[in-house]
């Protein structure tokens, strides 16, 4: 049974857009649409960052104690509420619901809860006297109204990660979710309106032209987005004609290189397990293997058994590790990629679209390819893993950094030199070591090149969403 259609979260209550349009929400799962959603135009945008701006005039001066319990008000409330909100994630996503609800749930409760703790936290260079008869202080302030977006592939997690800091900082924000996926991003705001004054956190949705109003509007201070390179580019060139700060996570396409002393069983399941994990729609996603010339071959093979193994299906297949693919389009794009593997590389396993409903899409393990390969070169976005040999460490840290991106990596070795001296040659802005993929709040998430700047999580992503006032008073007689 279709859902009533969604509406705007603007100013503390629902909203109904002005223009009238709405587009379709499909479950991903099925394929079929069970709601509309506005398409905010510009007169929408306009009235949420008038009220974002309203809103920041008050907010801005709750004290770090305030803005704190609201967040950890609100943190609770989102732990009590977990089914319910993985229930609209799910659908909305064609997420596992049971996986989730374990994976993607808590870690979005942490996260607020850590923002709660970082409002109270900020510190800076003591005062003090560098002029003779003058003192010095340095002021963190809030930056004002935030406009941000986030996308598909995490859309309740990405969420947090956009308001935790920019709320908890002191800041409002006017944040657009994905046109795919606006289901949780507004339940999250209603919730949110019990515990924070109306106007801090408003929702609208939209398409990319709702995202070009808003990123476009004069008010907001600060520009965040998490999305592809292509639009990180687009809003970057947008905000520079009016100063704005911008704040960019973008595509990834994460190195994972393997060397010959690793060992071939634990290192093929970790390695599927991070590449996999939400069918591989991941900025880190451990999808892109560099094996050494000794283990190459033992490692493709377990790796072709791992996908072999992995099972994929809808919302209450309790065994699923990940569903489909978001969209059409993401289906079509993955297809893509296999329809041109190139004549000298290998399907080792899946590589192939699966027939029924929704858009899900086999394991798949492609070898035998080389480094200027649209595969190796470009964010494919699915369940495929990629593998090629190298001959040695420099060969493996020239192709490993031999990509546009430079969000994650991550080296497998038993020699404790080896991986510091890859750690240090990766030019990405993560590196694990014999693990992939785990991610904490006190840890900064972020990378270098195409991959974007600035960061997520963590003080470093807290401090992004503040600005620093030096102010100085003579104290002479």
């Amino acid at each position: 049974m279709a859902q009533a259609p969604l509406r705007n979260f603007v100013n503390g209550k629902y909203t109904d857009p002005r223009g009238g349009a709405y587009s379709d929400v499909v479950d991903p799962s099925t394929g079929q649409s069970y709601t509309q959603a506005p398409v905010s135009g510009a007169a929408d945008v306009d009235e949420a960052l008038n009220v974002a701006a309203t809103a920041f005039e008050s907010w801005r001066d709750a004290t770090p104690a305030e803005r704190s319990l609201a967040m950890l008000r609100f943190a609770d409330a989102v732990e009590k509420r977990a089914e319910e909100i993985t229930q609209v994630e799910s659908k909305n996503t064609g997420k596992p619901v049971g996986l989730t609800l374990s994976e993607e749930l808590p870690p979005s409760v942490d996260q607020l809860r850590f923002f709660a703790g970082a409002a109270r936290m900020l510190e800076g260079r003591s005062a003090g006297e560098y002029m003779k008869d003058h003192t010095s202080m340095i002021r963190r302030e809030p930056i004002g109204v935030c406009a941000q977006v986030t996308p598909w592939n995490y859309p309740l997690m990405m969420a947090v990660w956009k308001i935790g800091p920019a709320l908890a900082a002191g800041n409002t924000v006017v944040l657009k979710p994905s046109d795919t996926t606006p289901v949780s991003t507004l339940l999250l705001a209603e919730i949110a309106s019990e515990f924070f004054p109306p106007g801090v956190f408003n929702v609208i949705t939209g398409d990319r032209d709702t995202g070009r109003e808003l990123v476009r509007h004069p008010v907001p201070a600060m520009v965040s987005i998490t999305g592809s390179v292509r639009a990180g580019t687009e809003v970057a060139r947008a905000a520079a004609d009016d100063l704005k700060r911008v704040h960019l996570e973008l595509g990834g396409k994460a190195p994972v290189v393997v060397f010959d002393d690793a060992d071939v069983a634990a290192t093929a399941e970790g390695i599927a397990g991070a590449g996999y994990f939400n069918a591989g729609q991941d900025c880190t996603a451990a999808t892109r293997v560099l094996a050494g010339p000794g283990i190459e071959a033992d490692l493709i093979a377990a790796l072709a058994e791992q996908a072999r193994s992995t099972v994929t299906g809808g919302l209450d297949v309790e065994d699923a590790y990940y569903g489909p693919l978001n969209n059409p389009n993401q289906l079509s794009r993955v297809s893509g990629f296999l329809d041109r593997v190139p004549a000298h590389a290998s399907v080792d396993a899946g590589g192939h679209a699966i027939s029924g409903p929704g858009y899900l899409f086999e394991p798949t393990v492609v070898s035998g390819l080389r480094q200027d390969d649209e595969m190796i070169q470009d964010e494919i976005f699915g369940p495929v893993i990629t593998v090629q040999r190298f001959s040695d460490e420099d060969e493996a840290v020239r192709w490993a950094n031999g990509v546009r991106y430079g969000l994650a990596s991550s080296v497998w070795t038993k020699d404790h030199g080896r991986a510091m001296r890859m750690a240090k040659r990766l030019d990405f802005g993560a590196v694990w070591i014999n693990t992939h993929i785990p991610i904490v709040a006190e840890m900064p998430h972020g990378g270098f090149k195409h991959s974007g700047y600035g960061k997520d999580l963590s003080m470093y992503g807290f401090e992004d969403y503040t600005r620093i006032k030096h102010v100085m008073s003579y104290i002479g007689a």
